[in-house]
């Protein structure tokens, strides 16, 4: 089989190949036993003009509703786009899911933090612990006008430093905050405050439709999970599983929505 193409693919998706993906060579290296699962997505865009935001949606929640043993799944910003009357509508479409849904607002998530409170029942900026040793925390990075904004650096502080003693911490924000991708913000304190914790497994964006890989910063890995909706990017929809084994291997990969097909892998 000539890897050459599939290596490539990773590399133009944002995948960095200075560390070993956890697909190799048609072999993929999964935690014997799994003790947390959840799943990541980004970019449904609920409501875009001239896109099937309802089939995209549906689709979706049929793919993570097959899974097995899900704990939660996180949807990572552009719930709805622009119009903030689209927020309750969502909101009862996200209700199908069989596990716990979290979100993150986004940059065409245009309503303001107490509405996004009340409809999504959780802050803007929002964290909670998992199986007594996991951490999530959800960070904001826009406002009702759309813009791209640094996370709030004092909550993410707070919080990462509530969460030091668990073993693993991940971190959801839509927009990366780092300008390597097209549509990033240039926020270095943000990743310099997230890199200075160990137990900070990963951070994961939306926002780049066109973006599905990994990108490395000071030994931590930044990933991104394509989109499932919307009128741009990536021709497969996708979404992102991570595990955590029992021995405290951390995996992550890209599945498409169509079909599960696993478009690539890392360990974390």
């Amino acid at each position: 089989m000539n890897r050459r193409p599939f290596l490539q693919k990773l590399a133009l998706a944002g995948t960095s190949l200075m560390t070993m993906p956890f697909i190799t060579y048609g072999k993929m290296d999964f935690p014997k036993a799994t003790r947390l699962k959840f799943i990541t997505a980004s970019d449904g865009h609920w409501g875009q003009p001239n896109t099937d935001f309802e089939g995209s949606h549906r689709a979706l929640i049929e793919a993570v509703n097959r899974e097995k043993d899900v704990d939660f799944v996180v949807l990572n910003g552009d719930l709805i786009h622009d119009e903030p009357g689209l927020l309750p509508e969502v909101r009862k479409v996200y209700d199908q899911f069989q596990m716990p849904c979290y979100v993150t607002r986004g940059n065409h998530d245009r309503v303001s933090e107490g509405d996004f409170m009340r409809i999504m029942r959780q802050p803007s900026n929002y964290s909670f612990i998992e199986k007594d040793d996991f951490g999530a925390l959800l960070l904001d990075c826009s406002n009702e006008k759309g813009e791209y904004l640094c996370a709030d650096l004092e909550f993410a502080g707070l919080i990462l430093e509530e969460y030091a003693k668990l073993p693993h911490v991940f971190v959801f924000v839509h927009i990366s905050q780092n300008d390597w991708t097209r549509h990033g913000v240039d926020c270095k304190p943000f990743l310099d405050l997230v890199t200075r914790y160990p137990n900070v497994r990963a951070t994961f964006h939306g926002h780049d439709h066109d973006v599905d890989g990994q990108m490395i910063y000071k030994k931590k890995p930044f990933l991104w999970s394509g989109h499932f909706g919307g009128s741009w990017g990536n021709p497969f929809p996708s979404y992102r599983v991570c595990e955590v084994g029992e021995d405290g291997k951390v995996i992550s990969y890209l599945k498409t929505v169509k079909d599960g097909t696993i478009l690539n892998g890392h360990t974390l």
